[in-house]
């Protein structure tokens, strides 16, 4: 996941909403694969909740107080998806040299 340089995005928030980063080089480890597992979990909800969504639009059936709670599901999952898009495609530098 990261090289010796580079710092991984974890799929979770420390105190006060702040970024939670994990520095290893083995991706085996036990946090490397805690984060994966939750990586795929939130992964999987999102796919979940497009088929919901799908489904309450094309029977346009639902109520106002159904849609704002799939709208409040809706945007936790992208959030997570976000961050896990963010994790995959960049890491964040330490600062040490590469080599």
């Amino acid at each position: 996941m990261t090289t010796p340089d580079e710092l991984r995005l974890l799929p979770w928030s420390g105190p006060g909403g702040k970024p939670c980063y994990l520095s290893t080089d083995d991706p085996d480890g036990y946090m490397s694969r805690l984060a994966d597992s939750i990586e795929a979990l939130q992964l999987g909800t999102a796919k979940d909740l497009l088929e919901e969504v799908t489904e309450v639009i094309d029977g346009q059936d639902a109520s106002l107080d159904e849609m704002r709670c799939l709208v409040i599901e809706l945007t936790g999952a992208l959030r997570d998806v976000y961050r896990v898009a963010t994790s995959r495609g960049y890491l964040v530098p330490t600062g040490r040299p590469r080599g």
